[in-house]
């Protein structure tokens, strides 16, 4: 399955077995920080408001494909609030992985990150900030870069993406 993370409104692609769409809405509330999806209930979010279960998708994905709107080199405020409740996704133990320590996958897939990232006025070191955003999550998921992309708008990139 390939998880479709989007802070575009209208973004719709064919969802079932092969993707699943998680659209970031008013309704999503902030992680706090409390552990309980690393060590009162393994996976899953604590907090019931529908992205509960961010953490268990990315369990069953091949690839995460973020797209969002580019913020000073992040994805949105609103994107980012969803991959923070996917924390659960790790393992709260460390491991050396190339010489840095990270966490562990609490997960046996191994996920493609890809991210398509939209604005007007995206400038060259935002690019290299994304980029090196993406390659952290990678690294971080014990993951593979997929592709890291940038479009002028919303839809120019829905008219250029094919997932």
């Amino acid at each position: 399955m390939k998880l479709l993370i989007t802070d575009i409104e209208n973004f719709d692609i064919p969802q079932g077995d092969d993707y699943k769409l998680i659209k970031a809405n008013g309704d999503i509330r902030n992680c706090i920080g409390c552990f309980g999806c690393w060590v009162k209930t393994p996976g899953k979010c604590v907090i019931n408001d529908g992205f509960d279960r961010t953490g268990i998708d990315l369990g069953k994905c091949t690839e995460l494909i973020l797209v969002s709107r580019c913020c000073y080199g992040s994805t949105s405020p609103a994107v980012k609030m969803i991959q923070d409740r996917a924390i659960s996704y790790i393992h709260p133990d460390f491991v050396i992985r190339n010489g840095e320590m990270h966490h562990k996958r609490r997960y046996d897939n191994v996920i493609t990150v890809s991210a398509y990232f939209y604005g007007d006025d995206i400038t060259e070191a935002e690019k290299e900030t994304a980029g090196n955003l993406i390659q952290s999550i990678v690294d971080n998921y014990d993951g593979k870069l997929g592709n890291v992309a940038f479009y002028k708008s919303a839809e120019e990139l829905k008219a250029e993406v094919t997932l």
